[in-house]
């Protein structure tokens, strides 16, 4: 047989390492299948993972902006996951707001309230259950922490 007639009879050479990346795969699947693990990973599927802040003592952090206590737009996200953990787990959820401990310690815990109830609020908005939310007294925050730190309000599970 001419070299002309061989090169078009020969598959390319991209088809060949493809088919074998596909038996690489299929082979590996069937691995997974004998050692029992017969349903793929959420991460596998494409569903999202557990989310942490379920798990006993996580905790998730809001922080807000300087002389505001309303609920920042990049934490209505993370809320609603928190809220859904908590609705999914049964878990309690408790809510402690910080304050900076130097200067005008009358609006310091006022304001650590204030952003706390926020967020209550907007757990509750979520469908957490009021009686599953543990509000605790204001936190100064240590003498040391940047002023951001001072404006959060830490969300634990319990």
């Amino acid at each position: 047989m001419p070299d002309a007639d061989r090169k078009r009879t020969a598959p390319p050479r991209t088809l060949i390492i493809a088919v074998a990346l596909a038996v690489a795969g299929l082979v590996g699947f069937g691995a997974s299948l004998l050692k029992g693990a017969s349903t793929p990973s959420p991460q596998a599927s494409g569903a999202p993972a557990a989310s942490p802040v379920a798990e006993p003592n996580a905790v998730e952090r809001i922080y807000f902006e300087a002389g505001n206590a309303g609920l920042p737009a990049q934490a209505a996200e993370a809320l609603a996951r928190i809220a859904d953990a908590a609705r999914a787990s049964g878990a309690s959820l408790q809510i402690s707001g910080f304050h900076d401990s130097s200067g005008n310690l009358d609006r310091g815990p006022d304001a650590a309230t204030r952003r706390t109830q926020a967020v209550a609020h907007a757990l509750e908005a979520n469908g957490v259950a009021p009686s599953r939310l543990i509000i605790a007294t204001p936190v100064p925050a240590s003498s040391g922490a940047e002023a951001r730190e001072a404006r959060r309000v830490d969300v634990r599970t319990q």
